[in-house]
């Protein structure tokens, strides 16, 4: 896959510090030389609603799941058109940026630069560059703000950021690589999604059957009178959630959640990502709240079983530290005649009961009341370890094949992180290899959305909608 890629013959030094030498042919300009501002506001405000992401680029907001509210009336918001690179200015520090395929209307808390020089390459290898590893340092460090607020990225800023410049053909040949190895990845790991996922519904099934049947198959059924769980053993209880656990709703009172101020202090703060991505126990957090943002949550103690309410709704998962949570996560605490590993699996199985119970609007969302007033069937605590024992013995297996898929699916992400930032800094000379590639005539794949993961991607994921004028 890396076809033996070399350095470029020569190098020269570029004067900047963080890029150190780039290939001889290559130049460095300032954000003023390469680009110019475009500030166009929309006279009726019924052009297409756009959004930026880290994660997706620009697309439309109707493609997309923003839980941030729609304005009144978008009259005076900017306009961009395709080619255009467009950067939500508050999120530039995580690269909530795109060049556009699309005309529209943006939040006017973002900014729209055009190229001066009208190139699909130019756009292609900007959009590589900019996205990439190397560039991240510079927007953070050109992102200002003060205390209390978010920072953000001025067009003056920008503009006066170094641009690295290839040949127009280097260009051309960075982009076609980049774009083949990216299809190569993909495709890779979509084959290992699709792995995940059969052997994910083999477990659900597992899981399904042992929480609902129980473990003897000959043994009498009653109807449960409810609809997810059907016919359940005779000496079983249907018992609602309230009635067998007490149920703690997250706390996180300002908004943005992401302000900086709460940030980097001593308490670990978990979001929907981390429920999402934990193969049944949290081991490990990415951020932490200091005093001022433990006094406007609440901390959870370790073992606390939580579930996701909005965002990715009905992942489970269990604490193993103490940490605080927002109010997208619900805590359990079972009563002492309920085994909590036992609820941890109703809840798997209840998952998509959950989905359905989430009404639909810009986003699903549960609440407490919805979650307390779900019927499960309950055996006796001594059945019920004896199901999480069956349950957890059916599916080590199962559990260990997707661990080494997931961590291979993580090893390509990086190896292509890796791979871009070394491309676009001219670190490695792909000349000869994007020569040699074989032409290809597939599109991009697409991966499936409930297996992607993306690391940087947050409660407020980065799409960051401004809270726009009304």
């Amino acid at each position: 896959m890396i076809h033996n890629l070399k350095p470029y013959p020569a190098y020269k030094d570029s004067g900047v510090q963080w890029l150190g030498e780039i290939p001889n042919t290559w130049r460095v300009l300032r954000g003023k030389n390469v680009f110019r501002v475009i500030d166009v506001k929309s006279e009726t405000g019924d052009e297409e609603l756009l959004t930026v992401s880290s994660k997706d680029g620009v697309l439309p907001r109707s493609q997309k799941t923003v839980t941030m509210f729609k304005a009144e009336s978008y009259v005076g918001h900017k306009l961009c058109w395709p080619g255009d690179l467009v950067i939500n200015s508050l999120w530039a520090w995580m690269q909530g940026l795109g060049f556009t395929k699309y005309h529209g209307l943006i939040s006017s808390a973002y900014s729209v630069y055009r190229p001066l020089q009208e190139s699909s390459s130019y756009a292609n290898y900007f959009n590589y560059a900019l996205q990439s590893a190397a560039y991240k340092w510079e927007l953070q460090t050109r992102s200002k703000g003060v205390w209390l607020s978010r920072l953000q990225l001025s067009d003056l800023a920008f503009l006066d950021m170094p641009i690295i410049i290839p040949p127009p053909a280097e260009q051309s040949a960075i982009v076609c690589y980049l774009d083949h190895i990216d299809r190569q990845i993909r495709r890779y790991i979509r084959l290992k999604q699709k792995l995940i996922k059969l052997l994910e519904e083999q477990k659900q099934a597992i899981i399904h059957q042992a929480v609902t049947r129980g473990l003897d198959p000959n043994i009498r059924l009653k109807p449960s009178g409810v609809e997810w769980l059907g016919e359940i053993p005779e000496h079983w209880e249907v018992r609602r959630v309230k009635q067998i656990s007490q149920i703690l709703r997250g706390k996180f009172t300002h908004r943005p959640r992401n302000d900086p101020a709460f940030y980097d202090g001593l308490y670990p703060f978990i979001q929907t990502g981390e429920v999402a991505r934990a193969v049944k126990v949290i081991t490990s957090f990415k951020q932490t709240l200091n005093d001022r943002g433990l006094a406007i949550s609440k901390m959870f103690p370790r073992g606390t079983l939580v579930m996701t309410i909005a965002a990715n709704i009905g992942d489970v998962a269990v604490l193993d530290f103490e940490a605080c949570f927002p109010d997208s996560v619900v805590g359990f605490v079972p009563h002492n005649f309920v085994e909590r590993d036992f609820l941890y699996y109703v809840f798997c199985a209840m998952k998509s009961e959950l989905l359905c119970e989430a009404p639909v609007n810009t986003q699903g969302n549960l609440n407490v009341d919805r979650i307390g007033s779900r019927e499960i069937g309950l055996p006796s605590f001594t059945e019920q370890r004896e199901i999480v024992r069956f349950v957890e013995e059916s599916t080590a297996d199962l559990e260990q094949i997707m661990t080494v898929a997931r961590s291979e699916i993580s090893l390509l992400r990086e190896y292509r992180t890796r791979l871009i930032a070394d491309v676009v800094i001219g670190k490695l000379d792909v000349r000869k290899a994007a020569a040699n590639l074989p032409e290809e005539i597939d599109e991009m794949e697409v991966l499936d959305n409930e297996l992607v993961e993306d690391e940087e991607t947050t409660e407020e994921d980065h799409e960051g909608e401004p809270e726009e004028e009304t």
